[in-house]
This record gives structure tokens, C-alpha cells and sequence, in this order.
């Protein structure tokens, strides 16, 4: 039975991102063996969105109160790739990861499906 998912973060600066995960956001970890950390995420849910083509993979971390979430981790040094913008079914912003990629944040107006 499958009893979890793996998600994987591409990076061009992996030791950055790990750092800013570990460090910025306090995720727990383990060093699964040469510097390869693994994060334990918070709870999760997944969606599938229609698309044409080939399809991508994206990845939103999810938080109850976004403009309070964005000053802690502005007070953090953490820069934002765009600001807080309402899109109706949430509040969203994008944070700039070290390692040059961005990262969804976003304050949900829908039910959560991990509070099941």
C-alpha cells in the first residue's frame, strides 16, 4: 500500500535550497547519507489540474495566514519572486529560493483535503 510521497525540488544550487529549508523554514530533516537531506513536510494534498500537452509538477507550501507568514520570513532576509495577490480560491505569493528557483506560498480559501 503506499503510505507516503517523495517530492524533488530541482535546483541549481542544491546546498542553498537545502540550507534555506533547513535553516529559513525549520524543517526537520535526516541526512540520508553524504550531505542528501531529506525534509518531512508538513501535511500535504495533491490536485490535478487540466493542462494541454505535456504536463509540469508544482509544488505550494500552505499556510493560515500569509501576510503574517511573508513578514516573518521577510524579517528572515527571504526575497519574494512576486507579492500577494488574491486569485480567489487563495492568497498567493512566490518565494525566491536560493538556488534561483521559485516556490508557491499560498493562504487557501478552499477546504484543505489534509484536515480529512
Amino acid at each position: 500500500m503506499i503510505t507516503g510521497a517523495h517530492v524533488i525540488l530541482y535546483s541549481n544550487d542544491a546546498d542553498a535550497d537545502r540550507a534555506f529549508i533547513k535553516d529559513v523554514l525549520g524543517y526537520p530533516h535526516i541526512d540520508a547519507g553524504g550531505g542528501w537531506l531529506l525534509f518531512k513536510l508538513p501535511p500535504a494534498e495533491v490536485a490535478v489540474h487540466p493542462t494541454e500537452g505535456k504536463g509540469q509538477h508544482e509544488l505550494y507550501l500552505m499556510c493560515d495566514d500569509v501576510h503574517a507568514t511573508v513578514a516573518e520570513l521577510t524579517a528572515k532576509g527571504v526575497e519574494f519572486a512576486q507579492p500577494v495577490t488574491d486569485q480567489g480560491w487563495g492568497q498567493l505569493c512566490t518565494i525566491r529560493l536560493p538556488g534561483g528557483g521559485d516556490l508557491g506560498l499560498y493562504e487557501p480559501r478552499h477546504p484543505k483535503a489534509y484536515e480529512l
